[in-house]
């Protein structure tokens, strides 16, 4: 057991994690160097379209260490020369070649960078022992590596530092290797160089996770427990758990059962992750590897469970399940609707059976993806949808994208808002609204926003600029402290704003060369009203926001002006009414669809023609207020998309 080693690569986004595992995997021989792709172990097609990892993912390697091999064969010619010799004289001790000359199991677990999928890399850190945090030599130190960073600490796992892209001219390498020896609370010496690309490096950073990573805990003896930290669906095996064997052992046929939703089935295979999935006799304590369940339920699987074996000495009752993750807390929400479902009439079974393929694909989404929040919900418009709930902007697209491309749905998101805490005058508990339909028409007292703790790493001539930003986007408390060469700054902004618009603006205006990290800190007061938009005298909630009181003049012209340019003309003017504040703030007028009436007519009195343009213009007005305008679904991809 102590010659298995598991530990993840973290780093900030495009530091190098999957490159470097590109050369672990070409190093150890687990991918044949004529099959290994860029960003081998990325296999999700969005993520080679996006270029960064969005899921983590788990790969066993054998390694033969050649220095323990090297030093087996100084020994031995030593011996020969000389019988007595004492081995603890000799720079290295008996310790050092106890595994000399055999061949050790290294499980990898390559993580995501970007802080949207932050959870992913918390239940990785759970599952291993040790940690390679690799920095971007030309970059330095950002804001995900000091997040990351703090994170494996309160997992204590023994961290190895590393300098990436050593292959390129650095003038300032002596200063980023202080920099992340000072952070990691070493000497300087035990920074490793490296370049994923070329592999410099890569070999003695190898022997250094053999000899340096603490090997897991073997409790093979003990009542099975193992702790799942992710899982997918297959069409044949039912729902596949990724799992860490914590205690005792298990096999093909043995009697399982999950603590979480007290369910119980029969172990179909198990194996490991070569990376594809491989088949062995069985999983023992301290490996990684991954559980065949048979179950066809995707929710009766949850990242987090712990799964343990029936014997008939073993029972559940008796056993005490492991502590799990912490529950990942939703920061975006939007409403995802199947597109035409508001417009074009299905026949009962065949819209049932349409939204039952939704929420069947959510439900495996889920599984691989725990961090996914959904519940059902209502529009005028759309239909029947749900209101899903994300870890961030980018989190939303990349679950439209998955949903769309892996399971074949045409979807329709809403514009994606946080979560308000609104205090009615006569109630004590204030409501929790994350949907601008659900905003109370009784007498608000107080509107409280969620507000994000924000940490900006960034050279100091940007300094100006972003300050400028964070004022813009109503940041307070603001901090700047010095890292070396950069600036480290702590702020405080609201929620919507750090997650809408404010990375994207900080990368423009620091030419890509700022990061940023964040994370929840608490509800403060705000001045917040919501606006509704009226069309054609109906009011239409699927359209409405929640907006500053200061921004709320402007966010009502924009959108008055957005839907004039997007609905279609009717034969009938079509008034766009903006309502907030108890008025109306904003007005545009969509011109009805013209029809020359007088065409026909040769010559004559005007007034023949005057008489049936007024004709027409009350025949409009009947139309008017006989309207039952419906927004096209084409509408909504169009309004709330960013081009």
């Amino acid at each position: 057991m102590n010659r298995i080693r598991n530990f993840v690569i973290i780093a900030h986004i495009d530091h190098g994690k999957s490159t470097l595992a590109d050369r672990f995997l070409e190093l150890t021989n687990t991918i044949d160097k004529n099959k290994l792709e860029p960003q081998f172990l990325d296999r999700m097609n969005l993520e080679r379209k996006h270029g960064i990892t969005i899921k983590m993912h788990p790969c066993r390697m054998i390694y033969h260490s050649e220095i323990q091999n090297y030093k087996l064969e100084t020994l031995n010619k030593l011996k020969i020369q000389n019988p007595k010799l004492q081995t603890n004289h000799l720079e290295f001790s008996v310790s050092d070649l106890e595994f000399a000359g055999s061949e050790f199991i290294l499980n990898l677990i390559d993580t995501p960078g970007h802080v949207d999928f932050t959870y992913e890399v918390s239940r990785a850190l759970a599952a291993v022992e040790g940690g390679i945090l690799l920095v971007d030599g030309t970059q330095g130190i950002q804001a995900q590596t000091l997040t990351n960073l703090y994170a494996a600490q309160k997992q204590n796992l023994k961290i190895i530092g590393a300098i990436n892209k050593i292959d390129l001219d650095i003038p300032d390498l002596d200063n980023k290797i202080l920099e992340l020896a000072e952070l990691l609370n070493t000497d300087k010496n035990n920074i490793s160089l490296v370049s994923a690309k070329t592999g410099i490096g890569v070999k003695e950073l190898l022997e250094r996770i053999v000899k340096e990573f603490p090997e897991p805990q073997q409790n093979i003896n003990q009542p099975t427990r193992a702790l799942i930290f992710d899982s997918h669906y297959d069409y044949y095996k039912g729902v596949i758990a990724y799992v860490k064997i914590v205690d005792g052992k298990i096999k093909p046929g043995d009697r399982f059962y999950l603590f979480a939703t007290k369910t119980k089935g029969e172990v179909v295979d198990v194996g490991y992750f070569a990376p594809e999935l491989k088949s062995q006799k069985e999983l023992v304590s301290g490996e990684i590897g991954w559980v065949a369940t048979g179950l066809k339920q995707p929710d009766l699987i949850r990242v987090g469970d712990t799964i343990t074996v029936i014997t008939d000495t073993n029972k559940p009752s008796t056993i005490i399940p492991l502590s799990g993750y912490r529950e990942p807390q939703p920061m975006v929400y939007a409403g995802f609707y199947l597109s035409g479902t508001g417009n074009i009439k299905f026949n009962k079974t065949g819209q049932t059976q349409e939204f039952e393929n939704f929420r069947q694909a959510l439900l495996k989404l889920k599984l691989n993806d725990y961090a996914l929040k959904f519940e059902p919900e209502n529009s005028e418009i759309l239909g029947r949808g749900y209101r899903l709930g994300f870890l961030g902007v980018l989190h939303l697209k990349i679950v439209q994208e998955r949903l769309k491309e892996e399971y074949n749905l045409d979807l329709i998101v809403t514009n994606p808002t946080v979560s308000y805490k609104v205090y009615l005058r006569n109630k004590k508990e204030p409501l929790v609204i994350n949907n601008p339909s659900d905003w109370p028409h009784d007498e608000v007292e107080r509107v409280e926003e969620p507000w994000a703790k924000v940490e900006i790493v960034t050279p100091p001539q940007f300094l100006s600029q972003i300050l400028r930003l964070i004022n813009q986007s109503r940041g307070i408390n603001i901090e700047t402290n010095t890292l070396k060469d950069r600036l480290l700054i702590n702020c405080e902004l609201p929620l919507e704003e750090t997650i809408k618009n404010f990375y994207d603006n900080l990368k423009s205006i620091s030419s890509g060369y700022a990061s940023m990290d964040y994370e929840i800190s608490t509800y403060r007061e705000g001045q917040l009203e919501k606006l509704e938009v009226i069309l054609a005298g109906k009011k239409f909630e699927s359209l409405s926001r929640i907006v500053t009181k200061d921004k709320i003049e402007s966010e009502a012209r924009d959108l008055a002006l957005k839907l004039k340019e997007l609905l279609p003309r009717q034969n009938y003017p079509v008034p766009i009414q903006i309502m907030g504040l108890g008025r109306i703030i904003a007005r545009e007028t969509i011109p009805a669809l013209k029809k020359d009436v007088t065409g026909y007519l040769y010559g004559g009195d005007r007034t023949r023609k005057m008489k049936l343009w007024e004709k027409q213009k009350q025949g409009k007005k009947k139309l008017l207020e006989k309207a039952n305008l419906e927004v096209p679904s084409e509408v909504f991809l169009k309004l709330f998309s960013k081009e």
